[in-house]
């Protein structure tokens, strides 16, 4: 289940607090999920891929499917689950969790103000549903990064990303419109897709945090911009 199908769910909000997940419905009915999941194995799939997953809890399982009207479920992907990514522009064991196809989004301030000089209306950064918010680059620079350093963590890069049609979901409202893709589709099209940010993969275990520096691995040396 995603906003493509149920807009609603943009209207959900989380929190992880000490005793438990916080889930707030678009009502402001709270429901508190366990960070342990407590329910049974069962096979999930994402797109094409089947992998499994834990089932969180029966009380959230009942409580999500009364408000949006259809049985459904909040799962957990345990450590033992393997979901690789695509093999074309990925490395062998390379994973993702649940989102679509790659683990981390990068986008910068500077691509979201260039799109927003073009448009009638400016959109909020959380169209894009980025992981990874970066500033002090050029618009559309992070496209070209090879490689990036972040804290702990050095992020190999995999490809720029195309876009659908939840960019164009007001987060805040669940309305729907047609931009920002309108607006990208006359200067960021590349075939079928209009492209904003850019796919990563972390290739060491470690922490980033709000702030810090970014390091670009580039062919000439590295670089580094604030974060």
């Amino acid at each position: 289940m995603t906003q493509r199908t149920d807009t609603r769910l943009a209207l959900f909000r989380t929190a992880i607090e000490p005793d438990g997940l916080k889930v707030v419905a678009p009502s402001g009915e709270v429901c508190m999920a366990p960070l342990e999941p407590e329910g049974v194995n069962r096979s999930v799939r994402v797109w094409k891929d089947m992998c499994v997953a834990i089932q969180v809890s029966t009380l959230i399982d009942e409580w999500l499917s009364e408000i949006l009207g259809r049985p459904c479920s909040l799962v957990y992907m345990p450590e033992g689950s393997l979901r690789h990514t695509n093999p074309a522009y990925t490395s062998p064991g390379d994973i993702v969790g649940f989102a679509d196809a790659y683990p981390v989004l990068v986008a910068s301030e500077e691509s979201l103000a260039d799109l927003n000089s073009r448009m009638e209306v400016p959109l909020p950064m959380n169209r894009f549903r980025a992981n990874i918010i970066v500033s002090g680059c050029e618009p559309f620079e992070e496209d070209t990064w090879p490689n990036i350093q972040i804290g702990d963590v050095r992020f190999r890069a995999v490809k720029k990303c195309g876009r659908c049609q939840v960019t164009t979901t007001d987060q805040d409202t669940a309305e729907t419109g047609v931009e920002p893709l309108r607006t990208l589709a006359t200067y960021r099209k590349e075939g079928s897709n209009v492209m904003f940010g850019a796919y990563f993969v972390p290739e060491t275990i470690g922490c980033i945090r709000v702030g810090d520096e970014v390091i670009i691995q580039s062919f000439q040396g590295p670089s580094s911009i604030a974060q």
